[in-house]
C-alpha cells in the first residue's frame, strides 16, 4: 500500500526523478514522457467516466483507469524481467485478453464504420474520443522510450488495445445516444 505523508521530497529539483528501483534519470528522459502521456490518458479517461455517470462502462473504465497506475507502475520499473511478482506489477497478457473480449462484446452490436468518425456528439462521446487520441500518444511515447530501453511487451499491447478499447466504447456510447457524427470528405469546398 502507497503512503505518502509529504507531497513534495525536493529531491526532483534538480530535474531528475526516481525510478522502481530507486535510480535516478531525467525528467525528460524517454521513459518519463510516456509515464506522462499514460497519467494524462487516465485523466481524461477520468473525465469521459464524469461524463458517462454511473453504470456499467464508468465501472468498466474505473478498472482500467486502476490498470493504468499498474502500467505506470510497469514503466518505471527498469529491467528486461517482466513477469510479474510480489513486488514488481507488470501488465500481463490476461489483461490485454480482457480488453479484447470487451472489445469484442462491445462491437457485437455495432454497425460495421461506413465513414471516419468525428469526435463529438456528446460530452461522453467526445470525451472518450480525447482519451482515445491521448491513449495514442501515450501509445507512441511509448513505442519511442522502447527504442532505448527494453519495455515489457505486454504493457505495448495494453496501450495499443486500450485505444481500439476508447474508440469503440465512444462508437457504443454515441449509438445509444442518437449515432455518430461522420465524416463528409470535402464537404466545406
Amino acid at each position: 500500500m502507497v503512503k505518502l505523508n509529504r507531497i513534495y521530497t525536493r529531491t526532483g529539483d534538480g530535474g531528475t526523478t526516481g525510478l522502481v528501483d530507486g535510480s535516478r534519470v531525467s525528467k525528460a528522459d524517454a521513459r518519463m514522457a510516456a509515464i506522462g502521456d499514460v497519467d494524462e490518458a487516465n485523466s481524461v479517461i477520468g473525465m469521459a467516466i464524469a461524463a458517462l455517470g454511473e453504470g456499467g462502462h464508468a465501472e468498466m473504465l474505473g478498472l482500467i483507469q486502476n490498470e493504468l497506475f499498474d502500467l505506470g507502475a510497469d514503466l518505471a520499473t527498469p529491467g528486461e524481467q517482466f513477469e510479474p511478482d510480489e513486488m514488481t506489477l507488470r501488465i500481463t497478457a490476461a489483461q490485454v485478453a480482457r480488453l479484447e473480449q470487451e472489445i469484442d462484446g462491445m462491437n457485437e452490436g455495432l454497425a460495421p464504420l461506413r465513414s471516419f468518425i468525428l469526435p463529438g456528439g456528446s460530452a461522453a462521446v467526445a470525451a472518450l474520443h480525447l482519451a482515445r487520441a491521448v491513449t495514442r500518444r501515450a501509445e507512441r511515447s511509448m513505442v519511442a522510450a522502447a527504442t532505448g530501453v527494453a519495455l515489457n511487451p505486454q504493457a505495448l499491447a495494453y496501450i495499443n488495445r486500450l485505444s481500439d478499447h476508447l474508440f469503440v466504447l465512444a462508437r457504443l456510447v454515441a449509438a445509444a445516444g442518437g449515432g455518430e457524427i461522420l465524416w463528409v470528405p470535402g464537404k466545406s469546398r
